[in-house]
């Protein structure tokens, strides 16, 4: 894929919210964990658990990098803790986690996601 239609794929689903562009069998890891969900639905349902469940948190783009196939978000997940995450009950604290995302595209689909989030970060500033 050219570096413009990685661009159009990664525009759509980090500013349109198009889940349409998650391919079938995408498969996001958390590399803290190791945790991976596998499908557009696991994908989908882990991000609504991470972004309105767990907490009420928006992705501030830092730097977006394109490439040929691949793009990097760096950004600032910002929100309220409202929920139970990573066996830390909600405590409605203001969070500010740093957070990286290297995403793969094939055929205008992503097709991986690897985050990066700072767990430390965001439980040192819960248990302040």
């Amino acid at each position: 894929m050219s570096i413009e239609s990685t661009r159009e794929t990664v525009m759509a689903y980090l500013h349109g919210h198009d889940d349409t562009v998650l391919a079938e069998d995408a498969v996001f890891t958390i590399m803290d964990s190791g945790q991976e969900h596998r499908g557009r639905d696991a994908v989908k349902g882990m991000l609504h658990y991470f972004y309105s469940i767990a907490f009420d948190a928006e992705a501030k783009t830092r730097n977006l990098i394109i490439a040929d196939d691949q793009a990097v978000l760096e950004a600032d997940f910002v929100g309220k803790h409202i929920g139970e995450f990573g066996g830390i009950k909600a405590t409605g604290k203001e969070v500010n986690v740093p957070l990286c995302v290297v995403y793969d595209v094939e055929n205008n689909s992503v097709k991986r996601g690897r985050i990066y989030w700072e767990f430390d970060s965001f439980r040192r500033q819960v248990s302040e």
